[in-house]
């Protein structure tokens, strides 16, 4: 691969969508499923995500040597938490991605669910004003490239239903109380389909990106 590729995405229906380091957790999740969705297991790492109707997903496929990989694991996330954040201020959304050192110094904690991507926060992943999470990010790496993921909160998910998926019922409160979906945050409904366009159109224009 020698120049970057990108897609945006959203969803139909309810898919629980596990890290590739929670493998062993796929089987007992599994059998709590009772057809109420669907599991997977990604490429990518990080914690278990509940995509559905209110989820907008993009990846960005990046050749190895690309500007936005520069400095490392951590800093190559930087470029696509931020074009996310503009993205959502465009529809009068507070949002900001998180530099290292603000989650270091837990300004924006709001206790760790640490199975699940929205339960904790990462660095230049996207946050409201009030440090709840609105953007979570993941990536793989390989040697002909990377692979970096992004999923955003247009509407609340079904915490519940994950949570007791997991087998962790107890976990739902603390996942509402972590994050926050753009709906919400906008005043007005806000339809998946609107935001995957407006994400489409930034990452065209992107730079590094467009070609």
């Amino acid at each position: 691969m020698t120049a970057p590729q990108w897609r945006v995405w959203t969803y139909a229906a309810p898919t629980i969508v596990l890290g590739c380091s929670q493998r062993a957790l796929q089987a007992p999740a599994q059998q709590r499923l009772e057809g109420q969705a669907d599991l997977l297991v990604r490429e990518s790492g990080g914690g278990a995500v509940l995509t559905g109707p209110w989820l907008v997903s993009a990846s960005v496929v990046l050749p190895l040597g690309h500007p936005w990989l520069a400095g490392g694991l951590l800093p190559s996330y930087r470029a696509l938490g931020e074009l996310h954040a503009q993205a959502l201020q465009s529809f009068g959304i507070t949002a900001q991605a998180v530099p290292p050192d603000d989650v270091r110094s837990g300004w924006h904690e709001r206790g760790s669910v640490d199975w699940a991507c929205f339960g904790s926060l990462s660095p230049w992943e996207v946050v409201d004003a009030q440090g709840r999470k609105l953007v979570g990010l993941a990536q793989r790496r390989r040697q002909s490239g990377v692979l970096l993921v992004a999923g955003t909160l247009v509407m609340p998910p079904d915490w519940p239903l994950l949570c007791a998926v997991m087998g962790r019922p107890q976990d739902a409160a603390s996942l509402h109380q972590a994050t926050v979906s753009c709906a919400e945050l906008s005043g007005r409904p806000l339809l998946p389909q609107e935001l995957a366009a407006h994400l489409r159109q930034a990452l065209a224009q992107a730079p590094g990106l467009a070609g």
